[in-house]
């Protein structure tokens, strides 16, 4: 039996500080967030702000798409083009690289919580 982690929900931004289809970045508790507004699918994602390839703070701006037969959403690094999925953080395009944290996100009166 798994016990259920409490979530502390903490509000980051308005839902217009983020670009449709786009990223930006946000320091959650300490730590640098990525926040995802995937508009062409009407849903939000979170993620650690850092790739872990060439430890560089840059994920906030990579490209949102998606990708297989399923549509994974994913987030594609600016730099180095290495994408994770938004769902659970995997590294899509390399098993040398590891998977970086993801965050629930939710969005209330148009301000954008993520949950800690």
């Amino acid at each position: 039996m798994e016990a259920a982690l409490a979530v502390t929900w903490l509000p980051v931004c308005q839902t217009t500080d983020i670009p449709a289809d786009g990223g930006a970045c946000a320091l959650v508790a300490g730590e640098q967030v990525a926040i995802y507004n995937f508009a062409r699918r009407g849903e939000w994602y979170a993620t650690q702000n850092l790739c872990p390839h060439k430890q560089q703070m840059a994920l906030a701006r990579g490209l949102v798409g998606s990708t297989g037969e399923l549509s994974v959403p994913k987030v594609a690094c600016p730099f180095h083009k290495n994408t994770f999925s938004l769902l659970t953080g995997e590294c899509l395009s390399s098993s040398d690289l590891p998977g970086i944290r993801t965050y629930p996100v939710k969005v209330e009166g148009g301000v954008v919580y993520v949950g800690l």
